[in-house]
């Protein structure tokens, strides 16, 4: 077993987004000035999201001076279905008093994939205030990860040569399906005080196990400067019942 590694089981998929939106909250409260957080797409951190924006969390968390990235993106419009923006923003941000320039999302229009990808890399460099990573001054306060049954995270798949990336801090990459995407690569993901995979269901069983034990896949190769926690629950840590 890795030992860099805290691993958290929750019974269920309910008892898991309100843990972790109690981390995140804990987190933001406890920051002092501006404080960066790289989303996940797909659905199981989406009841995290949408928890932070009900009224128990919405009115104690740090809306003002929390800024939200995103760890990767489709390259399709802010309104189409499979937008993580889109996801988050319906769960989350619209329900919250955010200032508009703290929302940093990915562009996906009037551009090339190869294009997109640059700009957010210059958007996420002019936040940082630097062109280079400083392992002393991380880039976010906490990256919040999901984990794919083939072992991808973020967009980040098994056989891209993204992978290998290590100047740029964005690549454009394709998807399973031929999907165009925008991904965060290894240094910018790594930058982080606080990292957590979030990982629900039976069906990411195997890759879990993996991730804990050292697998070779791409989410298993994740090192980030800060701590790095597990959050999932009892079907994906081989506990639930079939």
């Amino acid at each position: 077993m890795r030992h860099d590694i805290a691993l958290e089981v929750l019974p269920d998929a309910d008892a898991l987004a309100h843990r972790v939106a109690d981390w995140l909250l804990a987190l933001a409260l406890a920051a002092n000035g501006r404080f960066a957080i790289a989303l996940a797409g797909g659905t199981t951190p989406r009841a995290a999201y949408a928890l932070l924006a009900a009224p128990t969390y919405r009115e104690r968390f740090p809306w003002q001076r929390t800024h939200w990235f995103w760890g990767d993106e489709r390259f399709v419009p802010p309104d189409d279905p499979r937008s993580n923006y889109r996801m988050v923003r319906e769960a989350m941000l619209a329900h919250a008093n955010i200032p508009a320039t703290n929302i940093h999302a990915v562009p996906t229009e009037h551009m090339s994939p190869q294009e997109a990808a640059s700009a957010y890399e210059r958007a996420l460099k002019s936040f940082y205030g630097s062109e280079k990573l400083d392992p002393a001054r991380p880039l976010f306060g906490v990256n919040l990860l999901g984990l794919g049954e083939d072992g991808h995270f973020a967009s980040l798949f098994p056989g891209s040569d993204a992978l290998e990336e290590r100047q740029h801090w964005t690549a454009a990459v394709t998807g399973p399906q031929g999907d165009p995407r925008i991904t965060l690569t290894y240094p910018a993901l790594e930058s982080c005080r606080h990292a957590a995979f979030v990982v629900s269901g039976a069906a990411k069983s195997a890759k879990l196990h993996g991730l804990l034990t050292g697998g070779a896949f791409p989410a298993a190769r994740f090192r980030p400067l800060g701590e790095l926690r597990v959050f999932a629950d009892e079907q994906a840590a081989g506990r639930g019942n079939s």
